[in-house]
Parts: structure tokens; sequence; C-alpha cells
């Protein structure tokens, strides 16, 4: 039976194949007003005001449960009193002398950097926990990669105990495609089903290698691990709004816009009966491909061949996406549309080919024959003399036509199939999934700041129906957003970079996001950064006043790498797109993520030290 007993990975292509399915489809879909409640008609008829009304956001906030503060939750206030005297224990085994009152705020941050960071941070934290480092850090931040690793640690309640079980985890066998596919299909009978799902599902049973749905609960966060802030931003503010409506932070207690200062419940964000759980949390602190400028930017050369383009041409790869995801209602430029359907057909023959090239399943090969033959007419056509006299209307029907056409082969491929759990799966992917691809819809959860009566929302939120929450390494991949100024008074930033970036990149754009919130953040020498391409392992910039001292630590670094060619070849080795990686792979990146723990004990147990002394001079 055709896919039924292949890998993750050719299941995926299998599944990238019928992706073709929303091709020609309009997007938006007219509602039935008969369908629409009183509740929904008023929500649609309210003008937005342009400055606050104080009685107004009350009742709002008291209806929506939206609270505006600067402030930490009660929530989080009591784990972090839970938690102190516990670093207090671990300080002095460091023989660094205090009390309760001058306990140091130390926040340990885990880039984005896909399997590379999520391999990578449990390399680091098992080390923290073997040096006696672990138990003084009282929160724990991540993104993209790094918080998949947060995400499958905290279902552990229990974990900073345990770290050596979530490593071992790492050599398990992958999640069956079979347990997965029924997990989805479950969740896909949900309001806000979306690629998130998809791609949590994919990143637990590949990558993490365990399907966990637990809760992000306040009820399951234990004073004995940090206090964990995952991180996203928001994607309908990420192009066009302001700095400050972007960045999303999700702690176990509430979530919210960083830089508004407007949280809700975390209980209450989506719609969910059980809450946010960590398979869906997974798809979307790690749905770099959401924003469409990472596939232009960052996609491997040979996914940018199956795109129809080569890596240096400068052609709109971008455009190209946008094609296969949104076919405009109205085709204005209908011969650039045209050009780049055209593009999208050679693309789909160049993956057909590559998929037959991998399987030797007749039944697969027989639907790859017969749509590599639909595809090939496509190419053949005059789309001048086709269309030259065709109105809009009509070109369109065309478009629809020719998908039809090629999703022929594919409909009498699931016809022939037995009946069974494997058609179901494959009727399911056509009817549920390949939907959500038209549309490009990631994290998507309903708004609580929809129609928002307050001047201080920007309108690229406050005029949104649902939240698009994305990989916030779309805007910074490392998680300082949450950590610079008074809500949390973080002393001392243990900033971990896993990213594929240059060293000090991650660094930098937060000077620069610094500067435009008006945070504070320690000054960089320009001079360091002229090491990027051969960087030391373990740099200081050290806080003053209330600035927090960040210890920033890359990866790879001039301590296991002899030469700045050297380091290039790891970064590409390890580079974030691409298959998930082998045993030795992961086995090495465990050991080189440890090691620079360990070869740096002294620098942050003194860092440690001063973050102490710098605690009792703000009291």
């Amino acid at each position: 039976m055709p896919c039924r007993n292949v890998s993750w990975v050719a299941g995926l292509v299998c599944a990238f194949i019928m992706m073709l399915g929303p091709m020609g489809q309009t997007v938006d879909k007219m509602r039935n007003p008969a369908t629409v409640t009183q509740e929904e008609m008023l929500s649609e008829a309210w003008t937005p005001i342009s400055a606050p009304n104080t009685e107004m956001v009350s009742q709002f906030a008291l209806k929506h449960f939206v609270h505006q503060s600067l402030s930490l939750s009660a929530g989080e206030k009591e784990i972090i009193k839970k938690r102190k005297p516990i670093i207090l224990k671990a300080l002095k085994r460091l023989n660094i002398m205090t009390n309760l009152d001058w306990v140091p705020h130390i926040a340990l941050l885990g880039s984005g950097g896909g399997q590379r960071a999520a391999v990578s941070l449990l390399g680091s934290l098992y080390q923290m926990e073997k040096e006696g480092l672990l138990d003084t850090v009282l929160y724990l931040g991540g993104v993209s990669g790094s918080a998949w690793s947060m995400t499958s640690l905290y279902s552990d309640p229990q974990w900073s105990a345990n770290i050596d079980r979530a490593v071992s985890r790492l050599s398990g066998p992958w999640v069956g495609l079979e347990e997965a596919f029924t997990w989805l299909t479950k969740r896909s009978e949900e309001e806000h089903f979306s690629l998130s799902d998809i791609g949590g599902v994919t990143t637990s049973a590949v990558i993490m290698k365990q399907l966990n749905n637990q809760s992000l609960s306040k009820d399951g966060i234990k004073a004995t691990n940090p206090y964990p802030i995952y991180n996203t931003v928001d994607k309908n503010c990420l192009k066009y709004g302001p700095e400050k409506g972007r960045w999303f932070e999700i702690t176990p207690h509430e979530a919210g816009f960083t830089d508004l200062g407007l949280f809700i419940n975390t209980t209450h964000l989506n719609s969910r009966s059980q809450g946010i759980d960590n398979v869906w949390l997974q798809g979307v602190v790690g749905s770099a491909i959401a924003d469409e400028s990472t596939l232009k930017d960052y996609f491997p050369d040979w996914l940018k061949g199956v795109a129809g383009i080569v890596a240096t041409d400068e052609n709109n790869l971008l455009d190209l996406i946008i094609l296969w995801t949104e076919v405009p209602k109205q085709v204005n430029n209908f011969w650039t549309v045209l050009d780049l359907y055209m593009r999208g057909c050679h693309s789909l023959l160049t993956l057909t080919e590559m998929i037959k090239k991998i399987t030797k399943d007749p039944a697969v090969l027989s639907v790859l024959d017969n749509m590599q033959e639909t595809l090939k007419e496509h190419l053949n056509y005059n789309p001048t003399a086709w269309f030259r006299s065709k109105s809009r209307k009509e070109r369109k029907l065309v478009l629809e036509q020719w998908r039809l056409k090629m999703l022929e082969p594919l409909k009498k491929w699931t016809q022939s199939l037995d009946e069974g759990p494997f058609k179901d799966n494959v009727s399911w992917l056509t009817e549920k999934v390949f939907p959500l691809i038209g549309k490009w819809k990631w994290g998507t959860t309903k708004n609580f700041l929809h129609q928002y009566p307050d001047a201080v929302v920007p309108s690229c939120i406050r005029l949104e129906k649902h939240l698009q929450l994305i990989d916030a390494g779309s805007m910074l991949s490392m998680p300082y957003p949450p950590f610079l100024g008074e809500k949390r008074d973080a002393d001392l930033l243990i900033a971990l970079d896993y990213t594929s970036y240059h060293p000090f990149t991650t660094l930098t754009l937060a000077r620069d996001y610094a500067a435009k919130m008006k945070k504070p953040f320690p000054e960089i020498d320009d001079k360091i950064l002229q090491e990027k391409d051969w960087p030391k392992d373990c740099y200081v910039f050290e806080g003053k006043d209330n600035q927090p001292t960040i210890v920033y630590m890359p990866l790879f670094n001039r301590r296991n790498c002899k030469d700045a060619e050297d380091l290039k070849a790891k970064m590409e080795e390890f580079t974030s797109f691409q298959l998930p990686y082998n045993q030795k792979k992961i086995e090495f990146l465990l050991e080189t993520a440890k090691a620079n723990i360990k070869n740096n004990k002294a620098t942050l147990a003194l860092e440690m030290y001063k973050a102490t002394v710098r605690r009792y001079y703000k009291r």
C-alpha cells in the first residue's frame, strides 16, 4: 500500500506533493449571513476609537480577562518566591555567600537554530546541572529550537533532577507516522486548527521523539525548575506594525505582548478546553517558515531549485510562495500570476522527479507519472494565445480547471485505496490540511485584543480577529525582550547562541531593539565584533546601573574550531534547514555544548558572584 510503511521523511514528502490541492482557490470564503451571531455582528460593527476610554477599557478587560501591567503576575511572583531558597543553597555550594534578599536574578537564554539549538540546549543544561550551576538560574527563556527542548523538558515537573532522561530520549526512535496522523486527525476537528499543529507534531515526533500533549499549566510548574518563558512574535505586526506590537511571551500564568504590557491568563489564550498543549506550543515557537521571507532568505539551495530558480537568482521566490499560498480574489496583474503559476508547475515537476528517485512503490510511481504528464501539458501551453481573448473571470476559471485536472491522478489514487486507516489519512490530508496551506495560516488563535478600545494597541493587532503567533527568530533569535527592564529586573543573562548567523548578530540586534524600546542594555565594544569569523567561547559584557551583565557563549568558537574556515564548515554541516540529524551528529552537538559550559564554569561562577554583589547594592 502506498506510503503505508514509509519513513517520516518520505511521508512528509508524500504529503508535500499533494499540496497542489489548494492552488487556484480563493483564500476567503463568504460567510452565510444566517450563521452570523448577534455577538459577531456587534463586534464587526464596533468602530475602534482613537483615544482611551477608561470605562470601556475596564468593561472590555473584565469580559476578555485582559489586564495591563508591566509587573509580574501573582502566579509568577509566587513561583519566584519559592525558587529563591533553592538558588540560595546552590550559591552557597559555589561558595557564594548571600541571603534571600540578595539572591540575584539570573536568566539562561537559549537561541533559535532548529534541531541544532534543541539538542545543544539539552547538552548545556545537562552540564550546568553536573557543575552545580543549574539551580542558580531563576528563569529559562527560549526561542525556536531552544523552546522545542523547553516544552519537552517541562512535561516532567522534576526535569532539573532528571536531565539525563531528556538527553537519552534524543537517541530513541521517532514516534510512528500512524500515531501522529491519529493525533492530528483528532486535533483537526477543533476550531483553530492551523499549520502550527502540523509543525508541532513533526517536531515532537521527529526531533524531540515524544508526542506529549500535556498542557502548559500553572499547576505543573514547580519551583525545582527555572521559571519558563516561551517567545513568539505576532506575524500581523512583524512587517508593517510598530516594534512594540511584535514580541509575544507565553508563561505558565499569563501570555501577551511584552512591550505593550497587555496580557491574558494563559489558559484563556485559545479556545481549547485544556488550554495550550505542548505540541501546539512547539509548532508555534518553531514555525520559522511561517514568515515567507525566511523561506526566501534561508532555504538551502536544493529547495530553491525545487522552487524553480537558482540560488543566485534575484527573481521572486517570495512571489512564487505567495502564489502557492494565496491566489488573489481578483487577478489584477494576471500575466505575472500566470508566469508564476507556470513556474509552480515546473517546481512540482522537479519535485515529482525527486520523489520518483527515492521510491519503488508501483502505485506511487504510477500516480507520479500521471501527474508529470499533466504538468508537462501545462508547460507546453502558449499562454498568450490561450488567454488573449478571455475576460478576467474566464482566466480564473481556466486556472481552476487546470488545478482540477492536475488533481485527477491524486483523486483516482485515493479512490483506489483499500478501505482503512491509510485511506482515511489521505482523505484527511486533502480535506483538512491543504486548505490551511492555501491560506498559510500559522499559530492561529483568537485575538484577545480585537477591537480593544485603547490607542496603545496598534491597528495591526486591534483590527485583526485572530493573532498569528510564529517563530520569534523572525525578529530576534535570542529571547532578550522579556528580561530587559524593571519587570524581571535581571542581573545576569547567560546567552547561549546556537544560531546559524555570524556570532554577535543576536547581540547587536538585541542592542538595537533595546535602544528603540529605551530598555537597559550593556555597552558592546565594536572592536570585539571584528572577531565574528572566529570568536572566543565566552564573552562578558558588564552592565552598569540597571543594565544586566551578559555572558555570551557561541556554540562554535576558537576552542572547538581550529580556524575560521573550520568554524564555517561546522556551521554549514549543522545548518538549520536539513533532514533530521543522525545519532553521530546529535552526539557531537551534545558534547560540544557540554564542553562549552565545563570550560567556562569559573567565568560563570564569577559573574554569579558579581550579580549577587549588584543585587545587594540594588536593595
